[in-house]
């Protein structure tokens, strides 16, 4: 082999080296070189479930999943005839004590009156005749006809037919004047719980109507017709698709120009186009959330916090659970 040879087969082992070194250099920029970070989130949305103050069974629902439904809307509709007697009951009560209060107000009867103004004259009558029997047993006593005993007797009997015509006359003035002023206010007072228990069962009756709160879809029904439901239980649940965000959960190293008031640029898949966003929620997820381990390689933990984001334009067909990414 000649020292050209020998030449060229070192060039070319020599220029093979450095093709592969290239190569490697390449293949390690694109594998170990910087890459763009995404964070995805999804779109949610606010909901709020329609639920009875009292138990019921379902006896008609008005919507059924996928509606849209307005403020006032009637959604559902419960059967529960222990309110129904309540109400009976809480009437009963109201009625007799108003009339329990009417009684105190008006008075004695008219009736009542007259009997007692009967009495108080009678027994005027009767005080004037003893009286009278008084003085004329004191005259002949003074005159020493009359023993002291007759004289004492007449006197008594006075006396007893004086208190018993002050009774009298004490009851007839009651009996004008009614009830007293206590008696009044607490009659008054009955009424009022008689109208308060009347509309407490109202308002439970009222619970027997579910209507929409808000506008919104109905997202989920729970129950099924004839179902019996108790207090509290959740009917349905409504979106309010007014009321749309997305939830971001963000690595601390990629928060940067992320704050409240910000704006980010989300790309969603469903409309495949770059959509705006304004912040106006940044937490911490707590030590429980996801961590990125760092301190193997000398440096820091890195915690995860929960972005959310408000479209900046309206939307249509925005819908919960659509995807979006934001690439860092």
């Amino acid at each position: 082999m000649s020292v050209k040879t020998q030449h060229n087969n070192i060039l070319l082992a020599v220029l093979g080296l450095v093709v592969v070194v290239a190569i490697v250099a390449i293949i390690g920029l694109f594998a170990f070189g910087h890459a763009d970070e995404e964070i995805q989130g999804e779109i949610e949305v606010t909901e709020y479930r329609v639920s009875s103050k009292v138990p019921g069974r379902i006896l008609e629902l008005r919507v059924k999943e996928g509606d849209y439904v307005k403020v006032g809307d009637t959604l559902a509709i419960l059967d529960a005839p222990e309110v129904e007697a309540k109400m009976t009951q809480a009437q009963s009560v109201q009625n007799a004590a108003a009339a329990m209060s009417e009684m105190a107000q008006n008075g004695a009867r008219h009736q009542q009156i007259q009997g007692a103004y009967e009495l108080w004259q009678q027994a005027t009558a009767g005080l004037e005749i003893a009286k009278k029997s008084y003085e004329r047993v004191q005259r002949l006593y003074d005159e020493g006809v009359m023993s002291a005993q007759k004289r004492d007797e007449a006197l008594a009997q006075y006396k007893a037919l004086e208190a018993q015509a002050k009774a009298a006359k004490s009851q007839y003035d009651m009996a004008m004047e009614g009830a007293r002023k206590e008696e009044k206010k607490a009659a008054a007072a009955q009424v009022n719980q008689a109208q308060g228990a009347v509309q407490e069962v109202r308002s439970y009756k009222r619970e027997l109507v579910q209507t929409a709160q808000m506008e919104g879809e109905v997202s989920t029904v729970f129950p099924k017709v004839g179902e019996l439901v108790g207090t509290g239980s959740p009917i349905m649940s409504i979106s309010v698709m007014n009321d749309m965000w997305g939830t971001f959960n963000v690595r601390e190293d990629l928060l940067k120009g992320m704050k409240v008031g910000s704006e980010i640029t989300a790309y969603s898949p469903a409309f495949d186009k770059n959509i705006k966003l304004k912040v106006f929620y940044i937490k911490d997820q707590g030590s429980y959330a996801v961590w990125k381990a760092t301190k193997s390689n000398g440096q820091y933990d890195l915690k995860t916090f929960e972005v959310k984001a408000r479209p900046v334009e309206k939307i249509d067909g925005l819908r919960p659970g659509m995807s979006l990414i934001v690439k860092k």
